[in-house]
């Protein structure tokens, strides 16, 4: 580790405002967010990529890479979904030790109703605060960082 070069200043530049968006933005989001619509942005962010699933179905483990969440993580959130009737747990009828999530009518609804709010909550944190040009040059940035740090997710479907 100590063959390791200090950041130089433009990369200190980019990883110090970075960090502290990575703190600040979801709690800013959550702040707002959770009191308006009764869902966490990670409830969202699940129901979200159900909803833009095959038959609103993802396998408890691609849901997890889909969202970006640990197994362990995404197991709990989608528990309390489904006791709160947003989403529907199934057994994988190919393998049987899989289980799959589905997006409930209920869970659609909630997902329509908060996205007003979600919508405003992005567009006062993060959009408001960018030009249409800081937009286009930082997505591909942004996007090639995410696809780094993704995981391939499982390719057997239930």
């Amino acid at each position: 580790m100590g063959d390791l070069a200090a950041l130089d200043l433009d990369e200190a530049a980019f990883w110090r405002p970075l960090m502290r968006i990575m703190t600040a933005l979801p709690r800013a989001l959550e702040d707002h967010f959770l009191p308006e619509t009764g869902l966490a942005i990670t409830d969202y962010g699940v129901l979200v990529a159900l909803s833009e699933a095959p038959d609103r179905l993802l396998r408890i483990s691609a849901l997890a890479a889909t969202t970006g969440l640990s197994l362990s993580r995404i197991s709990r959130v989608v528990d309390d979904l489904t006791r709160r009737g947003l989403v529907e747990k199934r057994r994988c009828a190919e393998d049987g030790r899989a289980s799959n999530a589905v997006l409930t009518e209920a869970g659609l609804a909630k997902l329509e109703a908060a996205y007003p709010s979600h919508l405003a909550r992005v567009r006062a944190s993060v959009f408001d605060h960018l030009s249409a040009e800081d937009i286009r040059t930082a997505g591909p940035v942004l996007a090639r960082l995410a696809a780094a740090l993704d995981t391939a997710p499982p390719t057997d479907d239930c």
